[in-house]
């Protein structure tokens, strides 16, 4: 049976973000995820953790000036500095939360330039290498241009080969359904061929991005597929709920704790 991991950026809105937590376990999660914990003293969060009995799943490391429109800065010549200092800032928050997996945003670039390019593959050898250090994983999550135009890791090819090419034992693929369906589709195949390389899985319907109960993809079909493959990660819910958190959860009813 999936593990799910609530995400606390997208569901649960209706709370402040360190009350997440205790609507996350009171709904039967066992686990949350959510973009960014930098607002927050570590030890705040770890403390909601805690009380709450949940694992901590996955987070981001710092994206760069988010609110000006930056995505990461891992493929931004020029930048390699900054990044240095948030993979420190962001082992503190793992060592507070006992996440095993963060993930890298590559930031806004074109896939084809050979600076960007050479960049990003010494900022993901960087960053791995540090969280391998810690027993951490660094994962890289391919992002559809729909919804984030002009992200430099815009193909799952490019993440596999990549992947593949530096041959780091800590570095994985974030395979997010939503994305997949949205950029090449043959969500099951991709998930068969790709497990052996994957350390996160994120869902969400699609076209809407809303609970995963309909629209394009079988959800009950890949959560049986998913168990098949023996994936013992987190699945994260990384969806936009329709209405109210809690009123969108009746997919969740099987799997939830009791």
């Amino acid at each position: 049976m999936p593990v799910f991991a609530a995400n606390l950026s997208m569901m649960f809105n209706e709370w402040p973000f360190l009350d997440r937590f205790a609507a996350a376990a009171d709904a039967g999660f066992t686990a949350v995820e959510y973009l960014f914990p930098y607002e927050f003293p570590p030890e705040a969060i770890s403390e909601r953790l805690v009380r709450n009995n949940l694992e901590q799943a996955l987070f981001n490391l710092p994206p760069g000036d988010w609110a000006a429109g930056e995505r990461g800065i891992a493929a931004l010549p020029g930048r390699f500095d900054a990044l240095k200092s948030d993979v420190g800032r962001a082992l503190e928050y793992a060592s507070a939360t006992g996440v095993k997996r963060l993930h890298l945003m590559a930031g806004i670039a074109d896939p084809h330039d050979e600076a960007a390019a050479a960049c990003y593959r010494r900022s993901v050898t960087y960053t791995a290498g540090r969280l391998a250090e810690a027993g951490i994983d660094l994962v890289l999550e391919p992002i559809n241009a729909r919804n984030m135009p002009g992200y430099y890791l815009n193909d799952f090819g490019a993440a596999e080969q990549l992947i593949t090419e530096l041959e780091l034992p800590n570095l994985k693929l974030q395979f997010d359904i939503y994305h997949r369906q949205v950029m090449h589709g043959d969500v099951a195949m991709a998930l068969r061929r790709l497990m052996p390389v994957t350390g996160h899985i994120q869902i969400a319907s699609i076209p809407s991005r809303h609970e995963p109960d309909g629209e394009e993809l079988n959800f009950t079909y890949l959560f049986d597929e998913i168990d098949r493959l023996a994936y013992d990660g987190f699945v994260g819910c990384e969806y936009i709920p329709r209405a109210g958190t809690l009123d969108g959860l009746k997919w969740f009813e099987p799997f939830r704790r009791s």
